[in-house]
């Protein structure tokens, strides 16, 4: 059994670690906030490319890409987007346990953050490349993984890629999802809009037509590769949003059981103590009565 000097040590323990985890979740309150902001402001954008290149498909008549090439077997490539750090509750478990349903022998991986990384190793699935982006993502760091998925697609190394990442749809819900990225077949958004649509069926119905020069062959050409970095800058958005809001959601479940832990510990304490005390007085009331 603990004795009252054992306990009043788990006790400081604890306080410690709930003022590390209470300063961890400011911390990620802040960032989240900014994640949050920088995510949301991205898919308007995304919204406007998406509409744009909607109404120059069906003006191109049968337009054909290298980037729109449908190729059957081969080899999947699957762009792993997962968190640098870890402390974000069941985040990067739960997107993992969505990679390890690809098969082994068919697919291959390019991994952008660290703990992708370390699982594909322990897992010894066959990774390409590994990336790293920064708390804030940058745009040249989405077109640097999109260019290297880019390349590998039109040399054949593999005739499909989807990324798998962590959807950022509310501070308290983050769910894993699979975004098809090449070959290009359709065009549609990273997320869903407050109306649940897919942001690619928000086409312009009835809007005027438009005069593309020097063709819309040509701009559609343009067009699709930036289409693909943006889509993937827009998935290191949602990804880091949703990495700092489980984090938050994480450190406040944290400090929230160590401080009833340390209720517990300082009632149990007390009990201990009170107990003690009660022993003391009956060994001495014993003394004196077997003195009398």
């Amino acid at each position: 059994m603990a004795s009252t000097r054992d306990i009043r040590r788990r006790i400081k323990s604890v306080k410690s670690t709930a003022q590390i985890t209470k300063a961890m979740q400011m911390v990620a309150a802040s960032k989240m906030r900014k994640a949050q902001q920088s995510a949301l402001a991205g898919r308007p954008y995304a919204t406007a490319m998406n509409r744009m290149l909607a109404e120059l498909l069906p003006a191109t008549g049968d337009f054909s890409h290298p980037l729109m090439e449908r190729r059957e077997g081969g080899k999947r490539c699957v762009i792993l987007v997962s968190t640098d750090k870890g402390l974000c509750g069941a985040l990067n478990s739960a997107l993992f346990r969505e990679a390890v349903k690809f098969d082994k022998d068919t697919t291959v991986f390019i991994s952008a953050g660290r703990k992708a990384g370390q699982f594909l190793a322990r897992a010894r699935r066959q990774l390409l490349a590994e990336f790293s982006y920064k708390d804030a993502p940058l745009f040249n760091e989405a077109r640097a993984i999109s260019k290297f998925a880019q390349d590998g697609f039109l040399k054949g190394d593999f005739n499909q890629v989807d990324v798998l990442f962590t959807n950022f749809l509310s501070t308290l819900t983050q769910r894993p999802e699979v975004l098809p990225l090449l070959p290009i077949s359709e065009i549609r958004g990273v997320s869903a809009d407050h109306h649940g649509e897919d942001l690619g069926t928000q086409l312009l119905k009835g809007a005027t037509e438009f005069l593309f020069e020097p063709g819309a062959e040509h701009v559609l050409g343009a067009l699709l590769p930036h289409y693909l970095n943006y889509r993937m800058f827009q998935v290191l958005l949602e990804a880091k949003a949703s990495e700092h809001s489980a984090r938050m959601v994480a450190m406040k479940n944290a400090t929230e059981n160590a401080n009833q832990l340390v209720k517990d510990l300082t009632l149990q304490y007390n009990k201990m103590r009170q107990a003690l005390i009660t022993k003391e007085l009956l060994e001495i009331a014993s003394a004196q009565m077997a003195l009398a």
